[in-house]
């Protein structure tokens, strides 16, 4: 395959290195330069970022359950995730009925989103500054917390 400059500049833009456009292989090195090409045209206008395709709240909430919460709560909601040894306190077991029948949605909400600190609970609770403006999956996370209750 004969390399042409125009060849190894796409190639090398498509890997990420605009470095590696400028370097000519042998088969090109002895060819006369050429003018550049034009630029392919635009493609069509794309669309706005808004109007991206909206993400389901609760297979949102699932994904941050899964890969944050899991780590401390347990896949099971128990207290007994991959990190829970270490921990002091121990993480809340979300089946505790006691405990299910004690706290608000809003207490919650409030610690999933500002963290155990925020509502006098234990630091290690981490705040999801991320989740700011995202009620739905906030309240998806509060639901799967009242699920292990139930």
């Amino acid at each position: 395959m004969k390399l042409t400059p125009r060849l190894v500049v796409v190639l090398a833009l498509s890997a990420g290195s605009v470095a590696c456009a400028e370097k000519k292989t042998e088969a090109t090195a002895a060819a006369p330069a050429k003018a550049a090409a034009p630029a392919a045209p635009a493609p069509a206008a794309a669309a706005p970022a808004s109007a991206a395709p909206a993400v389901d709240p609760v297979a949102e909430a699932d994904t941050i359950f899964k890969t944050r919460c899991f780590t401390c709560h347990g896949v099971e909601g128990k207290g007994d995730g991959p990190a829970a040894a270490a921990l002091n306190p121990k993480p809340r077991a979300f089946g505790d009925k006691e405990w299910q029948k004690t706290v608000t949605d809003e207490h919650i909400e409030k610690i999933i989103l500002l963290g155990g600190a925020a509502v006098g609970k234990s630091p290690l609770m981490p705040p999801n500054p991320d989740l700011e403006g995202k009620k739905e999956v906030i309240a998806a996370l509060r639901a799967t917390v009242r699920k292990f209750g139930q």
